[in-house]
């Protein structure tokens, strides 16, 4: 039986394949009887309610009858982070009032943007920023996750959360040598813990890597499968790291996976190998022998099967879609 001393940790390995990457941004002052209209994100958005109460609902066509994420105004209070993952929506002092958009609120605000509607009622004020991650893999984990996650700044295990915030407002206010950075890396660390707690807050049933990482034996066999890629695993070794039988191993990993223990181990292989090819030049052939392929064809012939172009048209198309995001980053 081959045992695996360190934890797996599947979210991490996931996250360092999408480069995830983030960018501390903007801050939004109001006051008064106000409701602002944001359109859906190039990115995923994650904001904080630094001060005050307000409401947040969706907008558009996943908006309030879609089927996933919120279906209803959620009230948001200071502590309170949320991240939107898609589509549009609306944050107001009140639901029912009519928005403007947020490109007229912002426009020439330099990330500091206030809206006074009025002088009733406290001032809400929120910090935001953007969470992105390479396009080609993004769907590892935008297609897992709902319209949109919170965390609320009283619950059970926010503690680590609130301390950040604070942190992340002490900085930015600031504006000290080595804020933005600071920011950045900040908001990282909360977006992880949004995932976080996300992940633990799953009800048992998902078939999928994400779900199933919550479960100590299949999420070993996830781990050792990302620790060796090249590695010609057996089912009879994975089960033995699982501590089951290969058939009870091989039911249980397809219930909460989505697939054979095999065939996850190659689409992760070629996750690898997107990713490599996306990133430089090396030659086909050195990739191939480094996720343990004894020859350039089978490799080539399991990339085209699962990345549903050879690996050359895949790198041609890669570096044509990397120009076309320079260009989309620069006018965003």
């Amino acid at each position: 039986m081959i045992v695996q001393n360190a934890p797996a940790d599947v979210l991490s390995d996931v996250l360092r394949l999408m480069q995830a990457r983030t960018l501390c941004s903007a801050r939004l002052a109001a006051r008064g009887n106000w409701s602002i209209r944001f359109r859906p994100p190039h990115t995923i958005k994650f904001n904080v309610v630094t001060a005050g109460a307000c409401w947040i609902r969706p907008d558009g066509p996943d908006g309030p009858d879609g089927p996933d994420g919120m279906d209803a105004p959620q009230r948001l209070g200071a502590g309170d982070c949320f991240v939107v993952v898609r589509g549009g929506f609306v944050l107001a002092s009140a639901p029912d009032l009519a928005p403007v958009p947020a490109d007229e609120v912002f426009r020439g605000s330099e990330g500091e943007a206030r809206l006074d509607a009025g002088v009733d009622g406290d001032e809400v004020r929120f910090l935001g920023g953007s969470v992105w991650f390479d396009r080609l893999d993004g769907g590892l984990l935008f297609d897992l996750l709902p319209r949109l996650l919170m965390i609320r700044g009283g619950a059970p295990g926010a503690a680590p959360v609130s301390w950040l915030l604070e942190q992340l407002d002490q900085e930015w206010r600031g504006g000290t040598a080595g804020s933005q950075l600071a920011c950045n890396d900040l908001l990282r660390l909360m977006f992880i813990h949004t995932l976080r707690t996300h992940l633990n807050e799953q009800p048992p049933g998902g078939a999928n890597w994400l779900a199933a990482s919550l479960d100590p034996s299949i999420g070993r066999v996830l781990g050792a499968i990302h620790a060796e890629p090249s590695r010609n695993w057996t089912l009879a070794e994975l089960a033995g790291i699982a501590g089951r039988s290969r058939s009870s191993f091989a039911a249980a990993f397809r219930e909460r996976v989505g697939m054979p223990p095999i065939d996850y181990l190659l689409r992760w292989r070629m996750r690898l190998a997107a990713t490599r090819l996306r990133q430089g030049q090396e030659p086909v052939s050195v990739i191939a022998a480094s996720l343990g392929y004894l020859s350039d064809s089978a490799f080539s012939a399991t990339f085209r099967r699962i990345m549903g172009v050879s690996p050359a048209r895949y790198r041609t198309d890669a570096e044509r879609d990397a120009a076309l995001d320079h260009g989309a980053a620069i006018t965003r």
